[in-house]
């Protein structure tokens, strides 16, 4: 016999299906909203359903924003040539923080990982080769086509190494198919094996922009 009320265990149930909430913390955060004011709550359900309403993906990087294309893909301060290609929307904030790099984006919304039937098909790989393809027809119109650098900044866990590696033969690939000047790079030791980019502080992260290591230049 269960004693709680019924809304109470949906909710829990809810917030037991977030990453990293266990059925404790799901426990605590569903008693605590139990004594938020009813405004403060409608306020809060409301932002929730905000997050799919209010936000789209940008069509050129597929980060997440208000507009499409986002504000980075349109800046006028930004080199269109660098691409630091990353597997969440939190690591461009990550690396933003940094303020040390000024090119653009790519956002994968993932890595691959066989474990949990999450291949290359399920993120934005495709849309990236076709980016760079459009990028090269652009340049060569008016026959001043330049090095694009791809930075790889996927994480440094097993999936991410693996996303790195299938990327760096795509685009390998692709470059010697277009002829295309392409450089590729990896971020530089200061991470530590398995980190997280989200979680790597700003000091941190900025070394390794800094020191990052030349893959494949074409």
């Amino acid at each position: 016999m269960n004693i709680l009320p019924k809304a109470v265990i949906h909710l829990i149930e809810s917030f037991e299906r977030l990453p990293g909430i266990g059925p404790k913390t799901a426990q605590r955060l569903a008693f605590y909203l139990l004594h938020v004011p009813q405004e403060e709550l409608d306020r809060f359900a409301n932002n929730i359903k905000g997050i799919k309403t209010g936000t789209v993906l940008c069509n050129i990087c597929k980060n997440v924003s208000e507009r499409d294309p986002c504000a980075i893909c349109q800046g006028e301060d930004r080199d269109k040539n660098t691409i630091c290609v990353v597997e969440q929307p939190t690591d461009v904030l990550s690396i933003e923080k940094t303020g040390k790099y000024k090119g653009v984006y790519h956002v994968l919304h993932g890595a691959i990982d066989p474990l949990n039937n999450i291949g290359p098909d399920e993120l934005y790989i495709s849309d990236l080769l076709k980016r760079l393809s459009h990028a090269r027809y652009r340049e060569s119109s008016d026959q001043t086509a330049s090095t694009i650098e791809i930075i790889l900044a996927t994480n440094t866990n097993m999936e991410g190494e693996a996303t790195a590696m299938y990327l760096t033969k795509q685009l390998r690939g692709q470059s010697t198919m277009n002829n295309q000047q392409l450089t590729i790079s990896r971020l530089a030791h200061g991470l530590p094996v398995g980190a997280d980019i989200e979680y790597a502080d700003e000091i941190t992260l900025s070394r390794a922009l800094e020191g990052r290591t030349v893959l494949l230049t074409t």
